[in-house]
């Protein structure tokens, strides 16, 4: 049996996951008290076994909704693992000017409004959810993504997977000039290299253009960084995997997303899928930067 357990900030797409989810065959329970998960989990592996069923997939949404009930999902998660029940949490996360316009958009109130401000329930929120957080299998912030292509990253990690082995590696190409990766785990400067932007033919193209391309990688530097990028992160992630780790998000940063950090994230997820690996690839400003210049 594989248990998802979804948690995160309001706003950021819990619902969002869970209709995933459910379209991934999860069944899925949103908003369940924590201290009834151990029950119903129980509950649903005898049914399932008695039946002979094939709901071997569940999903469970808990947030600061559960009010004070809330608390419990600590313990509740630590009988979990004293059944050797084995569970992963996901963690939706985004910025708060994000979750803010979201609010302002959707005219929902969020579920502490009583303590004030969005900004300040915010706040509140993200205290009462800092331990889960830190805990997390796996943490998606949002703030950038659009409903398809959170379910895009939803897919990748939780189709067709055997429970534990759903390690996934992130590939994200961004410019410094629009903020940096915020969920990233690491994060690497390519400003270094020679930029296209100054060359007028190349201008207007991306990193995925080969002309971009081979303009980047015909310098020796790039070559000689990538291969030892390449090296590094073939040395770190079977480590990672080792120490429990659900994903690895790996920001590619030059200064404004659309050349240099484009050619270079292509390039290792290349390498990291071919060494056998599941990446995701993602050019979160390269269409941002080409429509502002």
């Amino acid at each position: 049996m594989r248990l998802v357990i979804i948690s995160g900030l309001s706003g950021a797409g819990k619902s969002v996951a869970l209709n995933c989810m459910e379209d991934m065959g999860y069944f899925c329970v949103d908003n369940l008290p924590p201290m009834l998960i151990e029950t119903f989990v129980g509950l649903f592996t005898k049914q399932s076994e008695e039946k002979k069923a094939s709901y071997d997939k569940i999903a469970i949404g808990v947030d600061i909704r559960g009010g004070e009930f809330f608390d419990s999902i600590y313990s509740a998660l630590y009988n979990l693992r004293q059944y050797n029940v084995r569970y992963e949490i996901l963690f939706l996360d985004a910025s708060d000017r994000v979750l803010i316009n979201r609010f302002k958009e959707s005219r929902r109130v969020h579920p502490l409004a009583k303590a004030g401000t969005v900004t300040e329930s915010l706040m509140e929120e993200r205290s009462i959810l800092q331990r889960i957080r830190e805990n997390a299998n796996y943490t998606i912030d949002t703030s950038e993504l659009k409903p398809s292509q959170l379910r895009a990253k939803l897919f990748a990690l939780f189709q067709d997977q055997e429970t534990g082995s759903g390690f996934t590696i992130h590939v994200v190409s961004f410019g410094f000039k629009y903020g940096i990766l915020q969920d990233a785990d690491l994060v690497f400067d390519v400003r270094f290299i020679n930029n296209p932007f100054y060359v007028d033919r190349l201008k207007r193209h991306t990193g995925l253009d080969a002309e971009v391309r081979d303009y980047v990688m015909g310098f020796e530097q790039t070559k000689i960084f990538l291969e030892k990028l390449q090296d590094m992160m073939l040395y770190l992630i079977p480590e990672y995997i080792q120490e429990g780790k659900g994903q690895l998000i790996i920001g590619i940063g030059c200064t404004g997303g659309m050349h240099r950090s484009v050619v270079i994230a292509d390039a290792l997820a290349k390498a990291l899928t071919e060494a056998g690996y599941r990446c995701i690839l993602d050019h979160r400003d390269m269409q941002t930067e080409g429509k502002r210049t």
